[in-house]
């Protein structure tokens, strides 16, 4: 697989660099970023072979066959329809697109190709989540009956993207996304939104929590911050009839993940697999298995999204 990045962002290196240098049958061939001058400093640094001087050129490219796409939300969808179109295979960072409509206008033109087309949710292929589900399904914690699901980080307001509306900005489509997911995962893909509180600035949402009502009647709650007294964390707590589940840093294990397990068996503490999510995405996308992270998925995510924004008395990003 020879792949190709559109935008030289930050997180390129640990979502692709870093993990293509471990996984066999991948290289990272070609960037192209809006200032060429900026990708040509991009690929000198991280050794990519070739710089293109816009998005199409790179897409044009034969000898690329797979496209990274890590720009702002409110870009994923029309890029990566470009690069579908084009005859690549596409991992697009998440959110898939920055909206419902936008989502199910990739989801329908991915329908019609032959590529792979994946949302880069990285959390999805690490162990720790069977893990979390072989846990639930015991039974050790009895008939499950609430889970909070947090993702705390603080981008202080100013130039960066997830302060702008226009390009999808706002905490719930950046780290809200994680918690989101988690307990769809866990609990059910179409929760009902039965409450949503936001804090703007700027029409761009800092701080939101939320309340999911899943059909198993599990209640689940989420927060999600980049600027709030919430300054940084990400946790799981997951409350049965006969016991409690914490997760430290669920989205991320290879950082210090820990599952705390108090139940019917006792209690105990199991540490998360080092290894980094993104190398396991990245061998899944290698693959070509886009389970549980294809466009189907990735559009349902966008609905409850959709519908936290809209309970909370906001629109959906453009």
């Amino acid at each position: 697989m020879r792949i190709g990045v559109l935008g030289a962002a930050r997180i390129v290196k640990s979502a692709l660099i870093d993990p293509a240098r471990t996984v066999d049958g991948v290289e990272v061939v070609a960037i192209a970023a809006r200032d060429e001058d900026r990708a040509r400093r991009y690929a000198a640094r991280h050794g990519i072979g070739h710089v293109h001087p816009s998005y199409q050129a790179l897409l044009a490219d034969p000898v690329v066959n797979a496209v990274y796409i890590p720009l702002p939300a409110a870009l994923h969808a029309s890029w990566t329809i470009a690069a579908i179109e084009a005859g690549k295979h596409v991992l697009c960072e998440k959110p898939f697109a920055s909206n419902t409509a936008a989502a199910e206008r990739v989801a329908e033109v991915a329908a019609s190709s032959d590529s792979v087309v994946m949302e880069a949710y990285h959390s999805h292929h690490h162990p720790l989540q069977a893990r979390l589900r072989e846990i639930i399904a015991s039974g050790e914690l009895g008939r499950i009956t609430s889970a909070r699901a947090t993702f705390c980080a603080p981008v202080p307001p100013g130039r960066d993207i997830r302060w702008d509306l226009a390009l999808g900005g706002g905490g719930l489509l950046d780290v809200g996304y994680y918690p989101v997911r988690q307990l769809r995962d866990l609990f059910g893909p179409e929760p009902e939104v039965t409450e949503a509180r936001a804090w703007e600035r700027g029409g761009v949402d800092r701080l939101v929590t939320a309340t999911l009502r899943f059909e198993s009647g599990v209640e689940g709650r989420i927060v999600s911050s980049i600027w709030s007294r919430h300054l940084i964390g990400a946790t799981l707590e997951v409350a049965g009839a006969d016991g409690r589940m914490r997760v430290s840093w669920p989205y991320h294990p290879q950082i210090r993940g820990r599952i705390r397990v108090r139940g019917r068996h006792g209690s105990r503490v199991e540490a998360a697999d080092r290894r980094s999510t993104y190398a396991f995405q990245l061998e899944a996308f290698r693959d070509g298995d886009d389970r549980g992270t294809g466009p189907a998925e990735a559009v349902a995510q966008m609905r409850t999204l959709d519908a936290i924004y809209t309970a909370a008395g906001m629109s959906a990003r453009p």
